[in-house]
Parts: C-alpha cells; sequence; structure tokens
C-alpha cells in the first residue's frame, strides 16, 4: 500500500492545538473587547484552527481504517479505490493550514473587465466568465450574477459574480490580475493570431460578524435604467443602483436583482466587503506582504498566459506551473494553479 500520509500523520496535531489553546487564552482576557477588531479577528482564526483540526482529524482517521482494510483484503477493489480518492482528498486536504486570512473562508465576489481591443477582448471577458462558472460547478460553489455589461458585437465588457462556497474567497484571491489570451481570433478576417487581455479582481463577502462603519453622509446613491438582459421588469424601470463611497472613490453597482430595494441591499453588501478588503490591503501593505495590486490590462503585466495557438499551453507567470491542456483549464482545471500559488 502506498503510504501518502507520512508516519505519524501529514500534519502535527499537537502544533494546532497548541495554538487554538493559546488563542483561546487570549480570547479569554478581560479586556479582549476594549478592541472588537482585534477580538474578532482573534475568535475568528481560533475557529479557522478548530474546523481545520477537525477535518485534517477525520482525514487521518479514515486512512487509518484503510490501513487496517488493506492489510486484511489488499487485492479488494473497492478498498484500492477508496485509497486512491483519500490520496486526492489528502493531497488538497495539506493547502487547508494555508487558509489563514480571517477572510479565507467567506464567499467571494469574482469582476472580470475586458481590456483594450473592442470584440475580441470581450469575447476573452466571457470565456473567463465562463472558465470560473465552471471551477464553481466542480467545487460545488454557486455562482450569481450580480452585474454584466454585454460587448458591442459579442462577449462581456464586464461582469460581477457573487461566489458562495468552502473557503471561495481563499481559493480564489490569487486569481487577481492580468489574464492573457492568445489565439487565432474569429473576428478577424484575415485568420491572424490575436493578442487579447482580461482584468480580473477578488473581493471576500463578508458577513455580521464583521463590522465596517460606513457613515451615509460618505455615500451618493444613484439609480438608473438597467441595461442587460432581464425581462420587461429589469429594463423598463430605474431598478439598477450605484453607490458610491466618496473618501475612498470605492464604487459599486448592482443590476440584476427585482427591485430597486433588493439592488440597493447587494450593493451595500458588496461596499462592505469592498472597503474591507480596502482595509486588509493597507494592513497588508504595512506589514510589506501587500496584496498583488491590478495591473495595466495589457502586454507585461499579466499572471497567466493562455495559448490556443500555435500550440497549446497555459502557464503561470508567477509559479511557473504549466498545463498543455488548454480546453481543460478553460472548462475550469485551475486548481492546480491555486494551489502552488497558496503554496508560495
Amino acid at each position: 500500500m502506498t503510504t501518502f500520509l507520512p508516519s505519524g500523520g501529514f500534519f502535527d496535531p499537537n502544533k494546532i492545538k497548541a495554538e487554538i489553546e493559546k488563542l483561546s487564552n487570549i480570547s479569554n482576557a478581560s479586556d479582549l473587547w476594549d478592541n472588537p477588531d482585534y477580538a474578532r479577528g482573534i475568535l475568528q482564526k481560533k475557529s479557522n484552527l478548530e474546523k481545520q483540526l477537525s477535518e485534517l482529524e477525520h482525514l487521518e482517521t479514515e486512512y487509518n481504517n484503510l490501513v487496517e482494510l488493506y492489510e486484511l483484503s489488499p487485492e479488494d477493489v473497492d478498498v484500492n479505490n477508496a485509497i486512491a480518492n483519500l490520496a486526492n482528498m489528502a493531497h488538497k486536504a495539506k493547502f487547508i493550514t494555508l487558509f489563514h486570512e480571517p477572510a479565507d473562508n467567506n464567499n467571494a465576489f469574482l469582476f472580470i473587465q475586458a481590456g483594450a481591443g473592442g470584440t475580441e477582448a470581450q469575447d476573452w471577458a466571457q470565456m473567463l466568465a465562463r472558465m470560473y462558472t465552471r471551477w464553481c460547478e466542480r467545487h460545488g460553489f454557486s455562482i450569481e450574477t450580480v452585474e454584466d455589461h454585454p460587448g458591442d458585437v459579442a462577449g462581456l465588457k464586464s461582469i460581477t459574480f457573487r461566489i458562495s462556497g468552502e473557503r471561495a474567497y481563499g481559493w480564489l484571491k490569487n486569481e487577481i490580475g492580468v489574464h492573457r489570451l492568445v489565439r487565432i481570433s474569429p473576428f478577424n478576417a484575415n485568420g491572424k493570431r490575436q493578442t487579447s487581455f482580461a482584468s480580473v479582481d477578488v473581493w471576500p463577502d463578508i458577513d455580521d460578524s464583521i463590522e465596517i462603519d460606513i457613515n451615509e453622509k460618505d455615500l451618493r446613491i444613484d439609480t438608473y435604467r438597467s441595461s442587460g438582459a432581464g425581462g420587461q421588469h429589469v429594463n423598463k424601470t430605474d431598478s439598477a443602483v450605484r453607490i458610491t463611497h466618496i473618501p475612498t472613490n470605492t464604487v459599486v453597482t448592482c443590476q440584476n436583482e427585482r427591485s430597486q430595494i433588493q439592488n440597493k441591499e447587494m450593493a451595500m453588501k458588496m461596499l462592505r466587503s469592498k472597503l474591507y478588503d480596502l482595509e486588509l490591503q493597507k494592513r497588508a501593505a504595512e506589514d510589506a506582504a501587500a496584496k498583488a495590486n491590478q495591473k495595466k490590462i495589457e502586454w507585461g503585466s499579466q499572471i497567466r498566459n493562455y495559448v490556443l495557438y500555435p500550440y497549446q499551453l497555459v502557464k503561470d507567470v508567477r509559479t511557473n506551473v504549466e498545463k498543455t491542456d488548454s480546453s481543460a483549464v478553460l472548462d475550469g482545471d485551475l486548481d492546480d494553479f491555486m494551489l502552488a500559488m497558496l503554496a508560495l
């Protein structure tokens, strides 16, 4: 039997338990809530570690059970299939401990914007939207469109998704950046090779346990008529909402809900999440570990290249992870790229 868990397990439970105990002692301090932000961070980190420990201990228990079954019946097909499945789960579980930021366990908002290049870039943005939709389906995540702006001829100028699932933000946070496509353009009559760019931004969908103080005087709220598909109600009433947070010049929009009230609620949720993300970036910068910034959507700033012609190759320029099955990647096979970034 191939041992994919090192002797004693592939993680040190005592180390995690010690960290949980340390956080428990801090959380029991009488002055903990003198600093609410600090208190919530401690409790969230403790909760995350307890969840990680539970999942990892479950995997190790399953492993020990399979060892006994294998020793009794090493040729049993079902046992060997179970071992193969557990090996795959264990490989991914090794990365659970890398989800350590407070928001890693949260849902996420994902924004895709076409770069310069008109229809070609807008078609590429739509391809990326499909890719992330397929990735969500592979993980059993739900994905809903908050707002989209169709291209003039085809594709998308931009689209915002809300993605719900286990550690959605933790998985997606390293997708931020410019994505470059090289292919024979279906929109070029001469059949020439075309390079297109689109950018991806991701921020956490924060819940009510994280308080964000927003002064209504700092907001400018505009309503307008929705431009995308959605039926008579969406297109014929001024139900779309745009909210601008004036101090930070943060703008969010929502148009895909059925009423102006619902659009405003979703827009406020997005604004709270974006402001929280801005605070995370600020703190990260102060610690010299700033989150990757969005770069200009052009040559030289991409995080990943998707080449469909004259050969097939998808390569992440940050980790050098590459896959030759471009079709599979565009169909949502992204885990290897994400896991490599988490392991850095």
